[in-house]
């Protein structure tokens, strides 16, 4: 199967990013022939303080990335929090995302299943790669025909994660489609002093290395200026970058 890349702002900040990301995006697109899926957040619910940005919610939210559906074709990702964001993002998105914390949560897999749409569940940090058995039975018990995997590393101790590169072909046994996060491994959550911290360094080696072990997705949350960004600044990848990753894992 050809890769499938998802690429975009960790989080919605403004119409003006979500066309700036979106314009490379179809222009990377174009170039290579490829489908890159773009993601944004309409809301961030599990930000490490009370006082970080979180996103302009659900109904705006929706609102901006149909316009970006609309304006450039791409299709959309979105992760919902709560099972009643499920019917209203399956009427905008194409593949609704389950967040790493949230991926045992039955009544959010069911709402996300149930819209028909693509379900992406994304590994818990606290879970192993032969875990995700369960959660991805839930979403087809609820009739989801389409469910991918994410791996997005471990808690190792304080405020680190490591990848086990051994989840990836575990997952493969469960389901087709085996995403690796390669940003959101290289985070240091909480280690920013009331926000989570990273090392964008190495979201190419965290490509190139789940490559070897099977991987047929690539996510990568980018961004024009990353150190400025809302949420996750430290591990997204310089949005001028995202074409010779995809360049070469292609």
């Amino acid at each position: 199967m050809e890769p499938i890349f998802i690429a975009g702002p960790c989080v919605i900040e403004s119409e003006e990013l979500l066309d700036t990301v979106a314009r490379e995006i179809k222009r990377i697109n174009g170039v290579y022939g490829i489908d890159v899926i773009f993601k944004s957040s309409f809301d961030k619910a599990n930000r490490t303080s009370i006082g970080s940005y979180r996103g302009p919610g659900l109904e705006k939210g929706l609102q901006m990335l149909g316009d970006i559906k609309e304006r450039y074709g791409l299709r959309i990702l979105t992760d919902i929090h709560e099972s009643y964001q499920a019917e209203a993002a399956g009427e905008v998105c194409d593949i609704l995302q389950i967040p790493a914390f949230l991926c045992r949560q039955t009544d959010l897999l069911i709402a996300a299943a149930k819209t028909g749409k693509t379900v992406n569940i994304k590994k818990a940090q606290f879970l192993s790669g032969q875990d995700m058995r369960f959660p991805v039975e839930k979403a087809k018990a609820a009739g989801a025909n389409d469910v991918w995997l994410t791996e997005r590393g471990n808690s190792f101790g304080y405020n680190n994660l490591v990848v086990d590169f051994r989840n990836i072909p575990d997952m493969l046994e469960i389901t087709e489609t085996v995403i690796m996060d390669c940003t959101h491994s290289v985070q240091r959550p909480g280690a920013g002093g009331g926000k989570t911290s990273g090392d964008r360094r190495f979201v190419p080696n965290m490509a190139l290395a789940a490559k070897a072990f099977g991987a047929n997705g690539y996510f990568f949350e980018v961004h024009p200026d990353p150190d400025k960004g809302l949420s996750d600044g430290p591990n997204m990848l310089h949005l001028k970058d995202l074409e010779q990753i995809v360049k070469r894992l292609i």
